[in-house]
Formats: structure tokens, sequence, C-alpha cells
């Protein structure tokens, strides 16, 4: 009767998966005529999941049983430190490249480029100077693939990876179409199976920005995540690849300071300067160089409690925006920067995140890994998130590129 049961419970599995599979197969784009080479085949797997906003205690605070599970049979980070500024396509390229959003060009989720004179458009990959893990994979012959990862849609430095589920607006792929693409990239032809699968979960990010860190909304957002998690990692070990699983999250969230909102000064003449507001801080560029030093020393005159106005050359060490850090220099000569928890904002926003981890707990995430590549009943202290890209590298066994990594990440965890 066990083995009928499981029989039952298999095939009802894929089933669900199949059934999934047709309802989402449409968004899915697939590069033509692309194959590992003999060399890659033989490598293993990686599973990155990125769930937005998934705050470092949340998995205990809801008590996320899979995933508490899985992180307890291999690693659990106290925590994860992001690097600043603590957001969305900052830090998601930042664990695709090892690399601090000064260094990597992407400063933020809205940024200006005074060389480009024009906004940050993420569909366009000439943004993405640096080159992510799935682009130094495919050069060196091992497929990849992406179910809505952000920032993955463009070609990066001329290369798209092999499969991709692109984002569509106002649709949720559901926990069963997710496995389901996950038993299919892994269950193809080793020559055309993707060794690095970049997944991403937007729902604990939405619920935490709407109705904050401690909501019922939260606590939904996370057990549809975890028991998500659970069939996609069911899904991979039914085939008996040496798959290993990575769950991060970009950061964290914080419930903000709504009787006090900050508000950008309407008396800065945006015919001279450009200004984009980032919540906990707002970047002001010059036109002209001459008029920084004047514009600054009229802000720090006007400007009322819950907010610094900072000279680019005088932000903290720890963001690494110095002039001479800021590589594609896209921070402000101006930073009007937020007092925790306080923001910019002129929305109904309950909670946010952004500012520095080091500074405020709640700003930390995720980190959680199992598989064959990692040591088993792991706990280890909180780390920077640039570590990750080695980790992924080492794992994959391709030659990853210079980062802001030091390496030791992966020699604590990986076996």
């Amino acid at each position: 009767m066990k083995n009928i049961h499981k029989i039952i419970i298999g095939l009802s599995l894929c089933a669900a998966v199949q059934s999934a599979a047709a309802q989402s197969d449409s968004l899915q784009k697939i590069v033509k005529g692309r194959a590992n080479s003999a060399e890659q085949m033989a490598k293993p797997y990686v599973v990155l999941i990125c769930a937005d906003g998934f705050r470092w205690d949340y998995a205990e605070k809801y008590r996320a049983k899979n995933l508490l599970k899985y992180s307890a049979e291999g690693v659990r980070a106290a925590s994860m430190f992001p690097s600043f500024p603590a957001s969305t396509h900052a830090n998601h390229f930042t664990l695709m490249s090892g690399l601090l959003p000064s260094h990597s060009g992407i400063v933020g989720n809205a940024f200006y480029d005074p060389a480009r004179k024009e906004m940050f458009k993420p569909s366009d990959g000439s943004w993405f100077g640096e080159e992510p893990i799935w682009v130094t994979a495919e050069k060196q012959k091992m497929l990849t693939a992406s179910f809505f990862y952000i920032d993955t849609d463009p070609a990066v430095k001329g290369t798209h990876l092999t499969y991709i589920y692109k984002r569509k607006k106002n649709y949720t792929p559901s926990g069963d179409e997710r496995a389901a693409a996950i038993k299919n990239w892994l269950t193809l032809p080793a020559e055309k199976r993707p060794h690095f699968i970049a997944c991403y979960f937007p729902e604990t990010d939405h619920a935490g920005h709407n109705y904050g860190p401690d909501s019922k909304e939260v606590n939904e957002a996370v057990t549809g995540i975890d028991e998500t998690v659970g069939k996609m990692v069911e899904a991979a070990r039914a085939t008996g690849l040496p798959v290993s699983f990575i769950f991060v999250s970009d950061h964290g969230m914080f419930p903000i300071d709504q009787a006090h909102h900050l508000h950008v000064p309407k008396s800065i003449d945006t015919a001279r300067f450009v200004v984009v507001s980032q919540g906990n801080y707002v970047n002001i560029h010059a036109i002209k160089q001459a008029d920084i030093m004047p514009e600054y020393e009229r802000l720090k005159a006007e400007h009322i409690d819950g907010y610094d106005v900072t000279l680019k050359k005088d932000l903290p060490k720890g963001w690494h925006f110095s002039p001479a850090e800021d590589k594609y220099n896209r921070f402000g000569d101006i930073v009007l920067v937020a007092q925790y928890p306080k923001v910019f904002t002129e929305g109904e926003t309950v909670g946010a995140h952004g500012f520095d981890a080091h500074e405020h707990k709640d700003i930390q995430a995720t980190f959680f890994a199992w598989g064959p590549a990692f040591k088993q009943h792991l706990q280890i202290q909180s780390f920077e998130n640039v570590e990750v890209y080695g980790v992924m590298t080492q794992i994959l066994g391709i030659n990853g590129l210079p980062n802001d990594g030091t390496g030791t990440l992966a020699k604590e965890i990986l076996k």
C-alpha cells in the first residue's frame, strides 16, 4: 500500500507539473542552437531563488516549514548584508556579479547617468556595463535559465540566457508553474540542460511595502513561497541530478514612520539639477559643476529635521560611493539622506528598505543553502552578499570574473 500511495502522489505531481507547463510555456523564450560543451555536461547544477524583500527573520517569524527544514539540513546564515543601497535592481545584480553597486553601475531602482543624460531603463541591456554570471557561463558553453529573475530579460554584453521566462505585467505564476519549469529544464537531454537556473519571487516585497513586515499579507506571502520552494525541490530531487539550492533575498523591510513623511524640497531648480528620489535618499545631479556648492549650502541652510544634506565625497565610506569608487558616476553630487525610519514618499507606502543594513537590522536579508555541494547542519554568521557569486561559480566549475568578494564564504560552506 505504501508503494501504491507513493506512485499516486508521483503521478499527481507529474499531472500538476504538466498542466502548469502548458499554461505558462508561451512566456518562455529559447535561444536556438546552443548546447553544453562535453566538459560542462559533467558539471553540477545550481538553482538560485531570490525572494524580494524576504527579511532575515521571516522564515522563523512566519514558520516557513520547508525553508527551515532545508536550511537545517544544509547551511543557514544568521543573516546576509545587502550592499548599499538595499534596493531590488542593485542587489539582484550584485548577487549575479559579486560587484558592489558602485562598481557594477546598477546603483538603485531609479537613477540618472550624467554621461548618457537619461534615466535607467532596465529593459535596455546597454545599462549593464559589467558581466553577470549567466553571461560568463554561456561564454564558457554552459547553458543558463531564468524564471522571472530581475534584469535577465535584455541581452547583457550581447548575450541572452538560453532559457528565459520573461516577466509579464499583472501575471504571477503559480507554484505548479514554477515547479514545472524546474522539472522541464532538468529533464532535458544533457546537452540542452541548463546548469544555472535563477528564479524570482516578488510577493514578500509587494506585501511588505503595502501592508508592512508584520502583516498577515506578508505571512501569506511567506507561506506561499515556502510551499512553492517545496514543490521545486521535490521536482529537482526526482531527477536524481546533483542540484544544489541557494535561497536568498535582496534586502529586508521595515515599517516606516508614517506620521512624518519627508518631501523633496520644491525649491530645487530642475532646470539646473536632475533630482531622483529613492525613498531613503535623494540624488541631486548638477548640470553644471559650478552649481554644486552654492546649492549644497542653500539646502543645508533651509533643510528641516528628518534628513541630512551631504556632498558625495562625504557619504559614509561603507556605502562605497565616493567619487573614486562610483565607477559610472551615477550617484548624486548632493545627496539628501533620510533619517531612519523616515523616508521621502508621496504615497501610502507602509514598509520600505534601502538603508545601510549594517546600521539597521530590519534591512538585512536571508541566506539558506542546501544540496550536495554544501556542508550539512551548518549555521554561520552574517556576511556580505558579494560573496554569493563566488559560491556559485565554484559549484558550477566555471571561471568567474574579478569581483568584490573575498572567497571566504565558499571556503566556509562548500564541501
